[in-house]
C-alpha cells in the first residue's frame, strides 16, 4: 500500500515522499512511469505546436491558494498533463526554426534525473565533493578549446583552487555579467587612498582613477544582457556605446575606432570592448582579430560574446570565422544552445586564471580563503551540477561529433538561403555567416520599380505582410520561424521586418526547410491578394 498513490485527496503523509524504506519507491516509480509517458507523447513526431486563445492559459492559473490537503499524485499529474504539457510548444520539432534551443541528445534526459537525484551544490566543495573537480575539468576542456594553451598550463591550473579558468552559470546573461564584473573591478581596482570599487562604489572609483565616466563599447547588435549588466554593475545604460554594423551585420571597425577616440577625448574609461561571435539577430560574427587590436591599443578588456557562435570552434571548416577569439580576456559560451544541452548551462571563460580573483567573496561559514569552494568567484551562490551534462557530452559526442553537428547546421542554413535566393517570391536579406537566415516574403508584384527600393507605403505594406505571415504560421502550428528587424543596404537602409530562421537542430532536414518555405508561400498568397492570392 502506498498512501496517496492510487487514491486522491486526504491520504498519505508528507514523509511518504522521502522515506526510502516506505512508500517513496512506489511513488517514485509511478511518477516516473507517468512522466515518461508524457515526455514520449510530447516528443512524438508530427505533434502540432499548440496555440491557445489569448487569455486562455492565464485563466488556468488564477487560484493562488495553497491546497490544505495533498491532491494526490494522479490528480496532480493529470492537471500537469492537461494544463501545462499539452499547451507547451515542442522547440525541437523539425519545422520549428524560431528558437536558439532545440533537440537534446538521448542521454540528456536520464542524466538530468541523476543530477536531480544527487542534488549536489557547487557553491562549496564539501557539498559536491567529486563534482567540483569534475566541473573544473569541464571548464578546462572548454578553455583549451578556446585558448589552446599547452599541457603544462592546464596541468598547473585546472585543479588549483587559486586558479579560475572559468565559471559555470545558468545562462549567457550571467556569463556576460560575470565577464563585465571582472573587467570593471580590474579596470577600477585599488590604488593608494582607494580601497576598491566594491568597497567604495562607482563614483569614488572614477574619482580615484581620474575618469569622467566609464563605458562598454561594442556592436549595435550586442545582446540585451549587456544592458542588464550595465544596470547591475552601476554603470547605467548610457555607458553602453553601441557602434553601427556593416551590411553583413558585423561591427564597423572604423566606427569602433571613432567611438574609442571619442571616449578617450571625453575622459571616459573603456572598461571593455565587446566582440560578438554570433549575433542573436543574424548569427553574424564580428571581425574579432580587428576588434582585439582596437581593445589592445586602448589597453581595454576584450570580451567575446560567443554564446551562439562559439560552437564553431569544433569545426575545422568554420573555425577560422572566429579567428581572434583566442585574444579575448573573457569569452561567453552557451552549452544549451549549439551544444544541444538542457537549459541553464553557460560558461564565462577567462584567459588569465587569476582574473576572477577580482570578484572573489568570502563568508565565515562558507567560501573561506584558501578553500576549493567554487562559489568564491561565481555570480551565483548555490548552483546545481549542470556541468555534468557538458562533461558527458564532450565525452559521448567528442570533437568529431560536435564538428559534424555544427557543419551540418551551417550547411543546412546555406541550403535554406539558396532556396530563398532562387525563389521569386522571397528575398534574402543577408548572407548567413553561421546558421541563422534572415529573409522576407516579397513576391514580384510587391517589389519596387525595376527591383529598386520600395516607397514608404509599399515598404510599410511589406513589413505588415511579413508580421502577419509569421504570426499566422505560428498559429497554424505546423512550422514556425521568428522575426526581427534588420537594416537594409546603403541604397535602402531602413529597418525592415525580417523572417528569422534558426537552422541548428540535428533533426531538421532539407525537406523540413522546403516545407517551411512552402507554407509561408501559401500563407503569403492568402494574405496578399495584390500578389496574386485570394482576398
Amino acid at each position: 500500500h502506498a498512501p496517496g498513490l492510487f487514491v486522491e485527496p486526504g491520504s498519505g503523509a508528507p514523509e511518504d515522499w522521502f522515506a526510502p524504506g516506505g512508500p517513496a519507491p512506489l511513488l517514485e516509480a509511478e511518477c516516473e512511469r507517468r512522466l515518461r509517458a508524457m515526455a514520449a507523447a510530447f516528443r512524438a513526431p508530427g505533434r502540432p505546436s499548440p496555440v491557445a486563445p489569448p487569455g486562455a492559459l492565464e485563466g488556468l492559473f488564477l487560484d493562488t491558494a495553497v491546497p490544505h490537503e495533498p491532491v494526490g499524485l494522479h490528480a496532480y499529474l493529470d492537471r500537469l498533463e492537461r494544463d501545462v504539457v499539452a499547451h507547451s510548444p515542442d522547440t525541437a520539432a523539425p519545422g520549428v526554426l524560431a528558437h536558439m534551443t532545440s533537440a537534446l541528445p538521448s542521454f540528456a534526459r536520464p542524466l538530468a534525473a541523476l543530477v536531480a537525484a544527487m542534488n549536489q551544490n557547487l557553491v562549496r566543495a564539501d557539498a559536491s565533493r567529486a563534482v567540483t573537480p569534475c566541473e573544473r575539468q569541464t571548464v578546462g576542456m572548454m578553455h583549451r578549446l578556446v585558448y589552446g594553451e599547452g599541457e603544462a598550463f592546464y596541468g598547473r591550473h585546472v585543479q588549483d583552487p587559486a586558479s579560475t579558468l572559468g565559471v559555470v552559470v545558468s545562462g549567457g546573461t550571467l556569463a556576460n555579467v560575470a565577464a563585465l564584473w571582472v573587467s570593471r573591478n580590474r579596470a577600477l581596482g585599488p590604488v593608494p587612498g582607494f580601497a576598491g570599487i566594491e568597497e567604495e562604489g562607482m563614483a569614488s572609483a572614477l574619482e580615484a582613477h581620474g575618469c569622467r565616466g566609464a563605458a562598454v563599447v561594442g556592436s549595435a547588435l550586442m545582446h540585451y544582457s549587456f544592458d542588464k549588466a550595465a544596470g547591475m554593475l552601476g554603470l547605467g545604460a548610457r555607458s553602453l556605446v553601441r557602434v553601427p554594423v556593416d551590411a553583413q551585420q558585423r561591427v564597423d571597425v572604423r566606427e569602433l575606432r571613432r567611438a574609442m577616440d571619442d571616449c578617450r577625448a571625453r575622459g571616459v574609461r573603456v572598461l571593455a570592448v565587446v566582440g560578438v561571435a554570433g549575433t542573436t539577430d543574424a548569427g553574424s560574427v564580428d571581425p574579432l582579430d580587428e576588434v582585439a587590436e582596437v581593445a589592445a591599443e586602448a589597453g581595454a578588456h576584450f570580451h567575446v560574446d560567443a554564446a551562439w557562435g562559439g560552437a564553431l570552434l569544433f569545426s575545422e571548416r568554420h573555425r577560422a570565422l572566429l579567428a581572434g577569439i583566442e585574444r579575448a580576456d573573457s569569452v561567453t559560451l552557451d552549452a544549451h544552445k549549439q551544444l544541444f544541452l538542457p537549459l541553464g548551462l553557460s560558461l564565462a571563460l577567462f584567459r588569465d586564471p587569476a582574473a576572477a580573483a577580482a570578484i572573489e567573496r568570502h563568508a565565515n561559514y562558507i567560501l573561506r580563503e584558501g578553500t576549493a569552494d567554487l562559489g568564491r568567484r561565481t555570480p551565483e551562490g548555490s548552483r546545481p551540477a549542470a556541468a555534468l551534462h557538458l562533461h558527458a557530452a564532450l565525452h559521448l559526442l567528442g570533437r568529431s561529433g560536435y564538428r559534424r553537428l555544427v557543419d551540418e547546421g551551417v550547411r543546412k542554413a546555406r541550403y535554406l538561403a539558396d532556396a530563398v535566393r532562387r525563389a521569386p517570391d522571397f528575398q534574402l536579406l543577408t548572407e548567413p555567416q553561421t546558421n541563422i537566415v534572415l529573409y522576407r516574403y516579397l513576391p514580384p508584384a510587391l517589389r519596387g520599380p525595376g527591383g529598386g527600393p520600395l516607397g514608404d507605403s509599399a515598404a510599410a505594406r511589406v513589413d505588415e505582410l511579413n508580421v502577419e505571415l509569421q504570426q499566422l504560421q505560428g498559429e497554424r502550428g505546423r512550422s514556425f520561424v521568428s522575426r526581427t528587424l534588420v537594416a537594409g543596404p546603403a541604397a535602402d537602409p531602413r529597418l525592415r521586418v525580417a523572417l528569422r530562421a534558426v537552422v541548428a537542430s540535428p533533426v531538421t532536414g532539407e525537406a523540413d526547410l522546403d516545407a517551411v518555405l512552402q507554407e509561408q508561400r501559401e500563407i503569403g498568397r492568402e494574405l496578399a491578394p495584390e500578389a496574386g492570392g485570394r482576398s
